[in-house]
């Protein structure tokens, strides 16, 4: 199994734990990260790493890194940034969960983001 294939793999199940979350599936070979069906994590199934998430706040830092580049689809417009490292490149796994966090916030209800605030 790769690097990016298991990195993949842990933040699929961690973004699984957040309040509401659940597998989306719109296309063959998809499975993503939706909250209330509004997708908040898109994650490769192949073995290599790519990861498209809504980056509200932080886009623009980013978007800096060589391997980042604005989702495609008009998606980019919005703040979705998509990462797409090689094995060596994979930022850490504490940088991944942030951007979904993120992310999650964006999508997800208030109720089910105050429902996350409360963990902490």
């Amino acid at each position: 199994m790769t690097k990016g294939r298991e990195t993949i793999d842990a933040l699929r199940a961690w973004g699984l734990t957040l309040p509401g979350a659940h597998i989306k599936a719109p296309w063959p070979d998809h499975a993503d990260l939706a909250v209330n069906d509004k997708t908040f994590a898109y994650l490769s199934t192949g073995d290599e790493f790519r990861m498209s998430v809504k980056l509200r706040y932080t886009s623009e830092v980013a978007l800096e890194l060589p391997f980042a580049t604005p989702t495609a689809y008009g998606l980019g417009k919005s703040g979705w940034v998509s990462f797409a490292p090689g094995d060596d490149a994979i930022p850490d796994i504490a940088q991944l969960k942030d951007w979904i966090e993120e992310s999650y916030r964006a999508q997800a209800p208030k109720k089910l983001v105050k429902e996350l605030d409360a963990r902490s």
